[in-house]
């Protein structure tokens, strides 16, 4: 039986056998406690019905979003029928060079037939993510495929290209880690870098020296702080072609680098997959890197294989820790049945017809000539690259350069000719946003006309404008 003695001894020993920090710590928060309960307001004041009437009615809440200007507003142009190589948009049919379909593969009968043949056993779509009830026999079927195609291990398959970067930067570099990045990476791999809250190094694009410069001042702070390096980790992060401004990356002097510094490299090969290489590896295969020298290799469907998601490949550790850890593949929908295997046999044909490549190159490098003979305009990318950037000879401010370029496209569309204004969220853009450039895309259904239309066209609209 517990009696009053009993719990005056438990007690007293608690207390004498406590130390004298715990005690004073203790006796504090029963002070501040007490003096809580003792100063609590206890008149409150009593509003009648007609005051709190009068306080709702001038309560002014703020607005969800900031103002909106007439210059943050899209004004979609609207596209009727397929985006192959023409493209009928606000009734003008217009020769297409604003979409990203290099190897034409939109308009590939084959592939068509393989969709609607999958669209009447699957359905549209699987309405579910990956791991609930929306893998498909077909979804594991391009993993193989693409990693077999790709000389790796293992590949994972994202819905939306987006989603594939800016989840798998994060699932891997987390707050403490340390990233190095180029400068010129696009809005996908910089929302990536956000999601990981690791501190972002930028290096100035495609300088090797300037990325050596800071990997070795790295390398000089880790070795005044050895405790704090051991648990952080280095990662370098680079596009194989970047989509802003259409150079190819140095890749052997990244792996060097990797070498010497002991980095994790993460290559975005969303605009050089389907396009480098003599099979359309990308650029490990252009410049006859080993992928084991790659940790991860990340691409899009939606440029060269003319489809829509995303994929990563690498080795089986890699990979499979996407699974669990890309939130793109755990909480996106899947891509739609239909649409993977349109992929499937995109890849059948990279490996069947490997011309196709060689045809897309010859096409860029006769464009890249041709442009760079333009007047008004300085040309930006390298002539493999299928994107290019056209930019106003006559540097101005932001505003003034992206009016002119809006209306040279919009004169561009009325002549036949789609091309884009390439567009960036302005205060959102890291480490600065890119100068205003018209984007448009080599393919290789263009024929030597084609492009003589093309340049044509460019000329006569912008002595009309500029001049």
């Amino acid at each position: 039986m517990i009696t009053a003695s009993h719990i005056f001894d438990e007690l007293y020993d608690i207390f004498w056998k406590a130390p004298l920090y715990t005690l004073c710590l203790e006796v504090s928060l029963l002070i501040s406690v007490v003096w809580l309960v003792l100063h609590r307001k206890k008149d409150r004041i009593k509003l009648t019905p007609q005051q709190k009437a009068d306080l709702l009615d001038k309560w002014n809440p703020e607005p969800l979003i900031n103002d909106v200007t007439n210059t943050m507003v899209p004004s979609p142009r609207v596209v009727t029928g397929r985006a192959g190589k023409r493209l009928t948009i606000d009734g003008h049919d217009c020769l297409n060079l604003a979409t990203h379909n290099y190897l034409g593969l939109v308009e590939d009968k084959e592939i068509e037939e393989s969709a609607i043949k999958c669209l009447r056993k699957y359905g549209v779509g699987s309405c579910g993510p990956r791991g609930f009830y929306g893998t498909s026999d077909v979804h594991l079927e391009l993993e193989v495929r693409l990693a077999k195609f790709m000389q790796v291990e293992a590949a994972v398959l994202y819905s939306y290209g987006f989603s594939t970067i800016a989840s798998a930067i994060p699932a891997y570099c987390k707050r403490g880690d340390i990233i190095f990045v180029d400068e010129c990476v696009h809005f996908a791999i910089q929302k990536g870098l956000d999601a990981s809250r690791s501190k972002i190094v930028y290096f100035k694009h495609n300088d090797m020296d300037d990325l050596e410069r800071l990997l070795a001042e790295q390398q000089k702070a880790d070795l005044k702080n050895p405790k704090k390096a051991a648990k952080s980790r280095r990662f370098l992060v680079a596009e194989g072609i970047y989509m802003n401004v259409g150079d190819i990356c140095p890749l052997q002097r990244l792996v060097e680098l990797r070498q010497k510094y002991k980095l994790r490299l993460i290559l975005d090969e969303s605009v050089s997959f389907g396009v480098l290489g003599e099979n359309g590896r990308g650029l490990t295969e252009y410049l006859n890197v080993d992928r084991k020298e790659i940790d991860m290799i990340c691409g899009t469907l939606e440029g060269g294989v003319g489809s829509i998601g995303g994929f990563c490949v690498g080795t089986t550790y890699i990979i499979d820790h996407q699974v669990l850890s890309g939130l793109g593949y755990c909480f996106s929908a899947s891509t739609p049945p239909l649409l993977t295997q349109a992929a499937i046999s995109a890849i059948d044909r990279f490996e069947r017809e490997p011309s196709i490549f060689e045809e897309l190159r010859t096409n860029s490098k006769l464009l890249h000539e041709k442009l760079n003979r333009l007047t008004h305009f300085e040309l930006g990318g390298h002539p493999l690259s299928p994107v290019k950037h056209l930019y106003l000879k006559t540097e101005s401010d932001r505003d003034t350069e992206r009016s002119l370029i809006g209306q040279i496209v919009d004169a561009c569309v009325e002549s036949n000719l789609a091309v884009t204004n390439a567009e960036y969220l302005v205060d959102r853009e890291h480490p600065k946003c890119p100068r205003s450039s018209i984007r448009l895309t080599s393919n290789r259904l263009l024929t030597g006309d084609d492009i003589d239309f093309v340049v044509n066209t460019l000329e006569n609209v912008s002595k009309r404008i500029l001049v």
